[in-house]
């Protein structure tokens, strides 16, 4: 089972997030999210767990537990979203901008 961890200290690392984890049952994998522009943590991570009983007893323990002086948030980890073709990347088709008609866009205006 895949275990969602969001409010970390943002000094937390996979090795200390993965040793908090194995006092339950043995961790898979234990990553924390970095951001790739700024190489910081984003205070948020997944751990994954071989059995789900001991995953539901770390989430049962862990979940609002404190992590130097940081309450943590322990949820079961959600299927990450597929937005590619969705018309998700914010650009919209030059004929659907104004249901108004007319454009509406700049070069409709005089400056």
């Amino acid at each position: 089972m895949k275990l969602y961890v969001g409010k970390l200290p943002y000094r937390t690392t996979d090795q200390e997030l993965g040793d908090l984890f194995s006092q339950y049952g043995q961790v898979v994998s234990a990553t924390v999210i970095i951001d790739r522009d700024t190489g910081r943590s984003k205070g948020f991570g997944f751990v994954e767990m071989s059995n789900d009983q001991e995953a539901q007893s770390a989430m049962n323990q862990l979940n609002n537990s404190s992590l130097e002086g940081r309450s943590i948030v322990v949820n079961e980890a959600q299927e990450k979203r597929d937005n590619r073709g969705g018309g998700s990347g914010g650009f919209q088709r030059r004929d659907s901008r104004d249901s108004r008609g007319g454009g509406g866009g700049y070069r409709d205006r005089r400056y």
